[in-house]
């Protein structure tokens, strides 16, 4: 059976993509969460993941330690990580691989901490342009393949891509114009992402660099959070 590596489920927006794409398309796994630590991962997650980082997949002893590279090692054994038609599943990589090395403000601005709300400041010109860019990337999906989800009836992984970004406008008050903006509370309402939601929500662990980020954000208006 796979094992796949993660952290909290509060805050690790890359762990949350290939266990919520395993989860929905029942790819049987064991998880291992292993808490961040205060200050550099690197020591602690070296004797799993060959970066230090995570999620890592191990399969029979063989690592895979980036989610972009999990969701292709899981499609080599698996029906319906992509879509089956050639040019849906052109675009669903697109824009999997867009969201992989680009948002950078909505990254830095909207750190994920599920269980948390806030009023966030004034927004950048750069997150406006990352929301912008969002809305249309999503419309555009959901107009070309007919929806509900981006590449199609189906979920597929660049849907789990985006499942972050659906618990950043939970917890920021995001808006999105058009058909984009149903589509974070449809990823919501997804079963495995409540079930990641309920188990966010009952850790006591808090990380003090990601606690900083989200107070950098903005005014914190309710913690939903079990106490420490």
């Amino acid at each position: 059976m796979y094992v796949l590596h993660i952290a909290n489920k509060n805050y690790s927006s890359w762990s949350l993509r290939p266990w919520v794409l395993m989860r929905v398309l029942d790819i049987p796994f064991e998880e291992r969460l292993t808490p961040f630590p205060t200050g550099s991962s690197w020591e602690l997650y070296r004797p799993f993941s060959p970066s230090g980082r995570v999620p890592c997949l191990v399969d029979d002893g063989w690592a895979v330690w980036d989610s972009l590279a999990i969701a292709e090692y899981l499609a080599e054994h698996h029906h319906g990580v992509w879509p089956v038609e050639a040019k849906a599943r052109a675009w669903a990589r697109s824009a999997a691989a867009e969201m992989h090395s680009s948002f950078t403000a909505l990254r830095n601005d909207c750190s994920m901490s599920c269980g948390v709300r806030v009023q966030p400041l004034p927004m950048s010109d750069a997150l406006k342009q990352d929301l912008f860019r969002l809305a249309d990337l999503w419309n555009d999906g959901l107009a070309r393949f007919g929806g509900p989800f981006l590449a199609g009836n189906a979920f597929t992984a660049v849907d789990a891509f985006f499942a972050p970004v659906a618990f950043r406008a939970q917890s920021y008050g995001l808006s999105f114009e058009g058909a984009a903006a149903g589509y974070p509370e449809r990823l919501l309402d997804l079963p495995a992402m409540r079930e990641w939601y309920a188990a966010a929500l009952a850790e006591t662990w808090r990380e003090p660099g990601h606690e900083a980020e989200v107070r950098a954000a903005g005014t914190i208006i309710e913690d939903l959070r079990a106490p420490t």
